[in-house]
């Protein structure tokens, strides 16, 4: 018999009862559990760059930030990846820059 870790039974069986329960709490149980993607211009900001050192370190072109952070486009998936390891390590992006 296969022994299974008791905290993954646990979340499996509470995530079966809000599924079976209401689909709406589902999601709204799955999205809190992801984490927040960094917006652009805060992360920018926090890092202490300016509009063209960001778009240096995330390889794109200024022109893009600026549309990032006016949310008139969203960053590609790559792009979205690196800006949440620049928020786990904020200095990365100045060592980056070097």
């Amino acid at each position: 018999m296969e022994l299974k870790d008791p905290m993954f039974e646990l979340l499996s069986s509470l995530e079966q009862i809000v599924l079976t329960r209401d689909d709406r709490a589902a999601e709204l149980l799955i999205q809190r559990q992801q984490p927040a993607q960094p917006e652009p211009q805060r992360l920018r900001e926090m890092t202490g760059m300016q509009v063209d050192e960001f778009a240096k370190v995330m390889g794109v072109s200024v022109s893009s930030v600026k549309s990032w952070e006016a949310r008139r486009t969203r960053p590609s998936a790559t792009a979205q990846k690196l800006m949440k390891l620049l928020h786990a390590n904020p200095y990365l992006g100045r060592q980056l820059l070097e």
